[in-house]
């Protein structure tokens, strides 16, 4: 079967594996959630784990808690009075 140009051959995506039961991978997944917690936290809690392994469970669980940290790409915006103008003039064309 030929595709038109610049048309997708598969505009809807792959298509969402569902098993005998209707669910998919991702509800199958969501309902461990708790489970999968609480082995980090008991890896975290754990004497026997390596300091490594209690590192990764920590990450993990601080991660999902409360987000990844934001990095810094290292980015100077400066200011410049002509770009600021030009970019107010094409609001307003917008805007009008």
């Amino acid at each position: 079967m030929a595709f038109q140009k610049g048309q997708s051959g598969n505009p809807g995506g792959r298509a969402k594996m569902t098993m005998a039961d209707g669910k998919t991978l991702t509800d199958l997944a969501r309902e461990h959630t708790p489970k999968a917690v609480q082995a980090l936290v008991d890896v975290l809690e754990g004497a026997e784990a390596s300091d490594a392994a209690r590192v990764s469970a920590a990450t993990a669980l601080l991660d999902r808690g409360w987000g990844r940290p934001r990095q810094d790409l290292g980015v100077e915006m400066k200011s410049d009075e002509g770009i600021a103008a030009l970019l107010e003039a094409a609001r307003k064309r917008a805007a009008g």
